[in-house]
């Protein structure tokens, strides 16, 4: 995918981006590629595949849920910044917290975010179980995503606390979403949330099935959620 493809696929879809924006990109894409020489952020180099398979795919969750107004976003284990950094590119009025729990992948996105005079961004060098037992952050954000960290069901556990009552957990996933779901639903419901809507599609030109599932969060999660580091992946909830 080149820039002029990005730019038109995107504007099919009413994301007008400006001279500055496009501008952004290309310096995301030329700091991700400088940094990755000296540590392992994206196997994926490709210009061409970054704007695919990291810009766009990222953006895809703009067509299917409103991010045009300056809400609070979680994004868990972000890793080298998707999908929470190129949707803030495109919408600058949202206010962003990336949670990782890689310090020198934190280190990275404040150098990014800092190139890239991002406003309202957030970096914090946490495990996702344990930043969303801390009171100042659960349930304080109106959406968390994160994009093919985990199975659907642990990633409910590290997402859904995080969400206000209220709010949306946007996943953005892969083939395999339909099965996740299905073993998924009970984490889900324990953890306050509900499926509210669910989009399958195909990224262009690789043509591989893509899934974004909305889920809003209807109460409060329970106390012992999220458990300690490491349990949700080993004994997810089933």
């Amino acid at each position: 995918m080149n820039t002029e493809q990005f730019i038109d696929m995107l504007m099919e879809k009413g994301i007008s981006l400006s001279q500055k924006q496009m501008e952004q990109y290309e310096t995301y894409y030329s700091t991700l590629v400088e940094w990755n020489e000296k540590m392992n952020l994206t196997a994926i180099t490709d210009k061409s595949e970054v704007y695919l398979k990291h810009f766009f795919d990222s953006l895809t969750a703009a067509f299917y849920f409103d991010f045009k107004q300056p809400i609070h976003i979680c994004d868990v284990g972000a890793g080298a910044g998707f999908p929470s950094l190129p949707i803030k590119i495109a919408f600058p009025e949202l206010h962003v917290t990336i949670v990782d729990s890689l310090n020198k992948r934190i280190v990275f996105l404040e150098h990014l975010a800092k190139k890239l005079e991002l406003k309202n961004v957030n970096f914090i060098h946490d495990r996702a179980e344990t930043f969303g037992q801390k009171k100042e952050f659960r349930e304080a954000y109106d959406v968390a995503t994160a994009r093919a960290v985990a199975r659907l069901s642990v990633l409910s556990e590290l997402c859904l606390p995080l969400v206000k009552v209220g709010g949306t957990f946007v996943a953005l996933k892969g083939a395999s979403a339909k099965e996740e779901l299905t073993a998924g639903k009970k984490a889900i419901a324990l953890l306050g949330g509900k499926l509210d809507k669910s989009f399958s599609f195909t990224l262009p030109e690789e043509e591989s099935e893509r899934n974004i599932m909305i889920i809003k969060k209807e109460k409060a999660t329970p106390k012992k959620y999220p458990r300690k580091p490491g349990t949700p992946n080993k004994t997810p909830i089933e």
